[in-house]
């Protein structure tokens, strides 16, 4: 089964559960709403593409971890387009939870996704792996360093660029390869760099997104780091710069890819992902 269908199955799995009896209605419908469709499912891929790459050798426990991030993703998502935050109307080039469902229930999906996505290795994961898993994504989840904590720090005076962009976007990339390697076996710590580095190409390529695309070409906002006045790295580096530095840092996250019996297929999918991550517009842009 391809890696697209094993992730979507697992969280068509856990929306079910939680759409079970006695659901309210619009969470319900919120819960779903949330996930589906999905976007590129980036981190979860990439769970998978590691796993795979460290001779994965139960397949429902790397798709059952990838959809945990995925939920984890989701209930960010959800939190960041609330009125307090990012009031985002748009989200994946539909209305945004709040927007469709009103900021209470908004808040409460968000809520019921991260619970979700660790009740969703409780249900599919073997007991041997459960608890390196279970510390791995909340470490990417939570504080000091994880996505709660890369939310706080838009709520401080002073925001360092790099320490927000870390916990912001780069730890749930940590936690997707650490995680990937976890599941199947291996010592996940060798997978941290991989993630750190693709953590923050994905940083700075949403950076040039936010600077040098329209809102129909993204699906959501634009010039929200102009607006927040958030730490950005094409305003902080000028767009060539920041484009030589996502260059640096996908030839960096290649290079980092420890050795293992699935390297090359490995090295081929994060080369496929992250020529993704380009803004078309940067061909016009000299480095």
């Amino acid at each position: 089964m391809q890696g697209l269908d094993r992730i979507e199955q697992t969280l068509e799995r856990a929306v079910t559960r939680a759409q079970g009896p006695g659901a309210p209605p619009l969470l319900a419908s919120a819960l779903h709403y949330a996930i589906f469709p999905g976007g590129h499912r980036i981190r979860p891929h990439l769970c998978l593409a590691v796993s795979g790459a460290c001779g994965e050798d139960r397949p429902v426990v790397a798709a059952a971890a990838a959809a945990s991030i995925e939920l984890l993703h989701c209930a960010s998502l959800a939190h960041d387009d609330l009125p307090c935050f990012d009031d985002a109307d748009t989200r994946r080039g539909k209305p945004s939870v709040h927007a469709r469902f009103g900021t209470p229930i908004a808040l409460l999906a968000g809520d019921a996704l991260i619970v979700l996505a660790f009740e969703t290795l409780a249900h599919e994961v073997s007991a041997d792996r459960l608890a390196p898993l279970v510390s791995i994504i909340s470490a990417a989840v939570g504080a000091p360093r994880g996505i709660v904590a890369g939310q706080a720090w838009e709520c401080e005076a002073a925001v360092p660029l790099v320490d927000y962009q870390r916990a912001k976007t780069g730890a749930l990339f940590v936690g997707s390869t650490m995680a990937g390697a976890a599941a199947a076996g291996a010592e996940p710590e060798p997978w941290r760099t991989l993630g750190e580095r693709l953590g923050e190409a994905y940083q700075v390529a949403d950076d040039l997104r936010d600077v040098l695309c329209d809102a129909d070409e993204l699906g959501k906002p634009v010039g929200q780091d102009a607006a927040r006045r958030r730490p950005n790295a094409a305003t902080q580096l000028g767009i060539g710069g920041a484009k030589a530095r996502l260059e640096d840092l996908v030839k960096a996250a290649a290079d980092s890819i420890p050795a293992c019996a699935g390297r090359s297929e490995l090295c081929a999918v994060i080369e496929a992902q992250t020529s993704r991550l380009f803004p078309k517009q940067l061909a016009r842009v000299a480095a």
